[in-house]
This record gives C-alpha cells, structure tokens and sequence, in this order.
C-alpha cells in the first residue's frame, strides 16, 4: 500500500495525477520577489509541485490570478471577536488567513485552565490552525479581581498540547526585570521553547533585561524607534492593526525588504464588524502597499517571516514540501481572497459543515451583585481629580487631572469638557468590590454604555452621563449573562448577549456583526465620538502609565499610574 509519503513524491516528480491543480496563474516567490508563472500541484495538505506542467484529479484555472502563501496572525485574542473559536474561523479564514496565533487569556481570567481547555477542544476542530500560546498573566495584576489564578502549576498540563506554542504574552514586564519568584516560574518552566512578550515603551537596559530572560516577540511597539530598537535586541516585531489599537500606519517605515524578516503581522483585537467593513490581515497588506511598503516586505511578514518567528517550519511559501495553505488573490495591491485553501483543502460552506461541535463553557460567569444609582457617586475631594484621558486609536490611556464641579457633597461630571463617570464592577462572585472615576473622551451627552469585556479581568465596566441610565446598564449585563449594553432616558436602546465566559456570543458571526452595527449606532445616538466605544470601553480598567517607571519594590510605580478598580 502506498504511503503518504510516498504518494507526496510520486505526485510532484508526475508519476502519479496530482490531487489538484492550480492552472495558468503565477505565485509570489517570496525568496526572489518575483512573480512566476506556474502550475501549482497539490496532494493531500501539502504543495508538491511548481515550475512544471502538471496534470490534476482536480484542475482550477486561475488565469490572471497571483497565488501568495496563508496568512498568519501571529498574535490576538480571538475572544475580542465576540465569537467562538469555530465563528471564528468561518469568518477569518475566507479572508485568507489559514494560520492564528491565539492567547485565551481573556477567557483564561474569567474561568482559568477550564477557559484554555475550551479553546484548545476548538482548536482540533477548525479548519484553519489555531495554535494557542498558554496565558502567562492570570491575573493580570493583584490590584483588581479575576476570575481565576493561573500559577505555573497549572500550565504545565498543557506544554505538550499539540496545539500550543509556547507562554503567551509576559505582560507582567516589571516582575520580569525585578525577578518577581511567580514570574520566574514561569519563565524557567518555558526556557528553550517559544516566550511571547508585552512591553509597551520598554527601552534601554530594562529591555534588555527582559529580553535577556528569553522573550523573542513583541506587538506593543507603537512607534517605528521603539521598534527599531526591539528589533536591534533580537526581537522579532508584531506589527499591529486592530479595532482599537492602530499601529501599522505609525511602524511603516520599518516594514522594508531588509526588515521583514524581523516583523510579522497580527491583529491583537479585532471585532467581526470591522472584519466585514475592512477586512483582516488582507486589510493590512493593502494598506501598507498603498502608502509605499514594497509588496515582497509585507507579504513576507504576513507568512514566511511569522512562521519562522514562531517555529511554524512547514509554511509560508508557495514551494513544494510545504503545508498547502494557499490564498489566490486578485493583485498584490488589491490582496482581494478569490479561493482559500487550508492544508490543502479548498474552503468553502461546505468543508465548514464537516466540523465538530465544542460545548461552550462559563455560561453563568456573571454573578455581580445588584447596582443602583446610588453606588455610583463620588464624594467631593480637596483640589483636582483624577480623570482618565482617552486616546482613540490607543489602549495606552493618560492620567489627567481636571477641577470639577460638585452637587451637594458629590463630585459632578464635567460636559463642557468630556468628562463623564466610569465605574468597575466586580462580577465573578469573590468581594462585590464597586470603583467609580472618571474618563475624558468618549463624547456622550446621555445615556451610558456598559460591557462585561473588561481588561484584563473583565469586570463590568460602564461609563455614563445619568446614574440611573449607568445601574440599569450594569445590571442588564447580569440579566443577559454579559455582553454590551446600551442604555438611554431609562431603556435600553442596545445590546448584544455574551454568554460564553461573559466574553463571546453564541450567534453566528454574522449576527453578532450585524447587532454590532446596531450598537454603534446606539452609542452614537448618545454622542460617542469614538469609532470603537465598545472596545474602547473595555480597556478603560488597564493602567494609566504616562512616564513609565520602573520602582525598586518590581512594580509600576504607584504614584505614576491610577486604576479604576
């Protein structure tokens, strides 16, 4: 009986009828830069054959159409999708994106190791391949409540997954460089293998420290010096473009022929509605190639540079013995998918109709405790306020001070300025903690808006001008066990259910696209300015850090930073 192997070898020396045959079009050497003209023969889920003429079981013409490798996203977390990771990938994948790079550790800090499971269930039933980095950082900080505690214990279990990576993102940058014994754990436990990073404006000595510990890529650079830096040290670059954190434009310079090999692509968080409006990584290379980055730069760093970078040997070129994830796409400026395939099978409604099921877990995460209007009032206090400065297109936030006004013994909030309340509500059951402030920049005139996507612990997190509209907002989360909820004059004029973890929806991503358009508009009719409110919501609880600093005690220094909750 014939191998798989043997079979493999037949079929590119010709001896054998390949299984299918991409005809009359050209691929992208991703070596050479060229465009070649080319047959491109397939068996089973691997490339066996270009540069010659080859007969197929299956015969494709794709005249005037260029074939590029699969795309890989290389860092996100498919939670802020607000879909299931098999929602997921019937909606990325016909954008070509064949390979994802994932950190459950949204999931992660509501459930713990039951939230990895779930993912790593999935990611043996999709058609495209998600590969899973364990998180590193549950919880994300002591200073606010999770819903779990991942010691290095707990991941072990999961290192020989045939699915997993590595330790996924080190957010913790200063437990790094400080030697904090938890992080220290973790890191000894992954020497050898694949560390991802997270150090947002980490420069000089202290990143070298971190880097020193074996952390090998990184997607927080925001400028193209930073960047250049990190790349200077050793580290592979992320570039990042996603629904609220828009680096690409700013880190162009660097995605040159000379650089690609040091960069990848990833899209961190990125909702279905702009999937459908823009597109994914397929967005990125358009654009980038719009304003001047050589075509070869960005196509690499969408596939070849990325599998290297995360020790994925088996793809990112149109070359023989490689994995058969293939995108034909119109141009190399237009990057429009026509046909997909992943490990050599051909996506289509159909192939998404061969998948198993995975039961959803964490649909009871949200036990808060009810709100009222009352809970969300902020005694006066002497001189100014803390008040936290949104950057739209940024998560990185800045702690402003304002003088406000006061209503009776409360401290008001300010429209002329943009200032409204924003309140953390713990959810998951453990203290019932309650935290108002203040935030600057969302626009609303009314109304509130309120999401139990919260990072990193997802906790509520409702920002509103009416205390009524901000409880009523609060508590629908617990009636429709999590999700976004917008509230105006008393009703609720939006909302989308997430009762996965009280993170992703259990609708198709269609849905959750469409309702998404309804709850944009819904926020707008209150005055948000911002393109992304939901998302931007949900980051709100991270830390102000406007200078970092790193203090002798291996934290963020107290008086440089304000937390919410």
């Amino acid at each position: 009986m014939t191998t798989k192997l043997e079979r493999y070898i037949d079929q590119g020396v010709g001896r054998e009828t390949a299984d299918i045959v991409l005809k009359n079009g050209r691929f992208f050497d991703l070596v050479t830069g060229e465009l070649v003209a080319s047959d491109i023969a397939i068996c089973g889920d691997r490339i066996v054959g270009i540069c010659g003429d080859y007969q197929g079981r299956e015969e494709i013409d794709i005249a005037g159409r260029i074939v590029v490798p699969g795309f890989i996203d290389t860092h996100l977390h498919i939670e802020s999708s607000l879909v299931t990771p098999l929602e997921f990938d019937r909606c990325v994948l016909p954008y070509g994106v064949t390979t994802a790079i994932c950190d459950p550790h949204e999931i992660a800090n509501v459930l713990g190791t039951e939230g990895i499971r779930y993912f790593l269930d999935c990611s043996l039933e999709t058609i495209m391949d998600i590969r899973v980095q364990l998180s590193s950082c549950v919880p994300a900080t002591h200073l606010e409540t999770s819903g779990a505690d991942l010691p290095i214990e707990t991941l072990l279990p999961f290192r020989n997954h045939p699915q997993v990576i590595g330790l996924a993102e080190f957010m913790n940058f200063p437990g790094v460089i400080h030697k904090d014994p938890v992080c220290m754990a973790k890191l000894e436990a992954f020497q050898g293998g694949h560390i991802d990073g997270h150090a947002p404006l980490l420069r000089g000595n202290d990143l070298n420290g971190y880097l020193a510990a074996g952390i090998r890529t990184e997607h927080e650079s925001t400028t193209a010096e930073e960047a250049l830096e990190k790349i200077r040290k050793g580290m592979h670059v992320l570039v990042r473009e996603g629904s609220v954190s828009k680096d690409l434009h700013a880190l162009m310079p660097i995605i040159t022929e000379r650089l690609s090999p040091h960069l990848a692509l990833c899209t961190d968080d990125r909702n279905p509605l702009d999937i459908a409006e823009q597109g994914h990584l397929d967005y990125m290379i358009r654009t980038a190639i719009a304003h001047g980055v050589e075509p070869l730069a960005i196509y690499r760093a969408a596939s070849i540079s990325a599998a290297r970078a995360f020790g994925l040997r088996d793809r990112g070129l149109v070359a023989p013995g490689w994995r058969a994830d293939l995108v034909v796409i119109d141009s190399l400026e237009n990057c429009k998918a026509e046909i997909v395939f992943s490990a050599g099978r051909r996506v289509s409604a159909e192939l998404f109709a061969t998948r198993g099921s995975v039961e959803p877990v964490g649909l009871d995460s949200v036990k808060a405790r009810p709100i009222n209007a009352a809970d969300f009032g902020v005694p006066v206090s002497e001189g100014e306020s803390s008040v936290i400065g949104v950057t739209p297109g940024k998560i990185i936030t800045q702690h402003r001070r304002y003088r406000l006004p006061t209503k009776g013994n409360q401290t008001d909030i300010d429209l002329g300025n943009d200032i409204i309340k924003v309140a953390v509500i713990e959810r998951h059951g453990k203290n019932g903690n309650h935290a108002n402030g203040f935030v600057q920049g969302f626009g609303l005139k009314k109304g509130a808006i309120a999401s139990t996507v919260g990072h990193d612990s997802h906790n509520i997190c409702v920002v509103g001008v009416n205390e009524d509209d901000m409880a009523l907002a609060a508590n629908r989360l617990s009636d429709i066990n999590g999700g976004f909820v917008v509230v105006e004059d008393g009703v609720v004029t939006g909302e989308i259910a997430l009762p996965v973890a009280g993170l992703m929806s259990l609708e198709p991503y269609e849905s959750v696209r469409d309702t998404l358009h309804h709850l944009r508009q819904a926020a707008y009719a209150l005055g948000a300015t911002l393109e992304e409110p939901f998302l931007q919501l949900a980051f709100l609880p991270l830390p102000v850090i406007p200078h970092l600093k790193i203090s002798d005690r291996g934290l963020v220094d107290v008086d440089k930073f304000m937390l919410i909750g």
